[in-house]
């Protein structure tokens, strides 16, 4: 079998590490790829967003089975290309992916269906927004109604801050047309988890449960980012949470799609507040979470690709999976002023010296190769991801390894799975 990987950062990387274990697979590709994937895959010079390339590229290579791995290429349509060309690809389609691709449309969805969620507003004018907020009081949530990989909510302490929020997404378009709209609503207190399930539409399969780390600073201070690393399982999730996520939340969204005619096919990602057993939804994704995805397919037992067929057949119920019973830890190691302006091409050392630490892996984000050097090239550019007996091992291992990798200017939280560390 010959498989296409969309993408080229940590989740991909991860989903190429995955499928390259199936016996089923004789060939991957990855577009675009980046160094590390290289090592694993043929790298394809093709943007997850050029819909019509990757479809040449696909129709020319006859490739058996395409796996989608970001968002924009899923809300753009992908899918439905593929699929009215007669090809094998799992993700979502355009209309199901509405899910990500408009927080307004997924908010009113979960109203609808009385999914648990926090207190909103929606808004396209500027003036009515800030009355509002004025009205609410702070803390606040402000969130651009599109797409903004991952960096379109922001948490405001105070009214002031709230309203400088609005101006930036609305008036000075800093997420561009994803800012058209904005949601605000309550900020919820409690502690987050991320939540992964694949479906055929009909049965929900759960993955083990992770929690992200979305600010770029230790303690959960300063901007939001893509994430700066997660961990798996996350304690917070109990097997009564669990099954509350499942029936509240899961099942109810995915018969509130059918019934709106969005049949949802593919991995489904919800991110949550979970507050004295109780989960509510901050947002859902129409793809595998990254960096959740690393640590959660290192904890993956068997062959994927069987899972990932199954979605899109509709046989999902003659599935099961194991999970590996160790915790795994990633750490996000990250270019100096991300979230913001970066700089590239900084040369990393040190990974050959992790590369013989057992029950560790090091996927990569944003890098590239030059002059036969690695490189970064990204915000986010390695992915440090370890196993360990039990959440403080799985921690040490992690950071040991990261120690050990450096370049000019190198980030990283150092407090990545400590709230789990609260529940032992």
């Amino acid at each position: 079998m010959k498989v296409l990987v969309v993408g080229g950062g940590g989740r991909e990387h991860a989903l190429v590490w995955k499928i390259a274990q199936s016996p089923k697979v004789s060939n991957i590709y990855c577009a675009p790829g980046n160094a590390g994937i290289s090592e694993q895959a043929t790298v394809v010079p093709i943007k997850a967003s050029d819909l019509n390339g990757l479809l040449d590229f696909a129709l020319k290579e006859a490739i058996d089975f395409t796996v989608v791995g970001p968002e924009d290429p899923l809300t753009q349509g992908i899918v439905d290309l593929f699929e009215s060309k007669g090809l094998f690809i799992f993700g979502a389609n355009k209309k199901a992916a509405e899910i990500e691709g408009s927080k307004a449309f997924a908010k009113e969805l979960m109203k609808k269906y009385r999914i648990p969620t926090a207190v909103y507003e929606i808004f396209d004018q500027r003036s009515e927004a800030v009355g509002y907020i004025r009205k609410q009081g702070a803390p606040i949530v402000v969130k651009a109604d599109g797409l903004a990989a991952g960096k379109g909510v922001i948490i405001c302490k105070t009214v002031e801050e709230a309203i400088q929020s609005v101006d930036q997404i609305m008036v000075e378009k800093i997420f561009g047309e994803a800012g058209r709209r904005v949601v605000i609503e309550e900020y919820l207190v409690g502690e987050e988890a991320s939540f992964l399930a694949f479906t055929d539409g009909k049965v929900i399969l759960p993955m083990a449960s992770s929690q992200d780390h979305k600010p770029i600073f230790d303690g959960d201070e300063g901007p939001n980012t893509g994430g700066m690393g997660a961990y798996s399982p996350a304690p917070v999730v109990t097997e009564e949470v669990h099954e509350r996520i499942i029936e509240k939340i899961l099942r109810p969204l995915i018969y509130g799609l059918k019934e709106e005619g969005k049949t949802y096919k593919g991995v489904l990602y919800a991110g949550l507040m979970i507050h004295e057993g109780h989960p509510k939804v901050l947002e859902f994704n129409a793809r595998f979470g990254d960096p959740e995805t690393q640590p959660v397919l290192m904890r993956m037992k068997g062959d994927i690709i069987p899972i990932l067929e199954a979605c899109m057949k509709g046989t999902l119920s003659q599935h099961r999976i194991e999970w590996d019973p160790r915790p795994c830890v990633c750490v996000v190691m990250a270019s100096k002023g991300y979230p913001g302006d970066y700089e590239r091409g900084k040369v990393i050392k040190g990974l050959k010296e992790i590369s013989r630490m057992e029950g560790l892996f090091v996927f990569h984000a944003g890098t590239g190769l030059k002059d036969g050097e690695l490189i970064t090239n990204g915000g986010r550019v390695l992915g440090v991801t370890g196993l360990g007996e039990d959440i403080p091992r799985a921690i040490e291992r992690t950071y040991q390894a990261v120690k050990k990798i450096s370049w000019e200017g190198v980030h990283y939280r150092t407090d990545i799975g400590q709230k789990a560390l609260c529940w032992l």
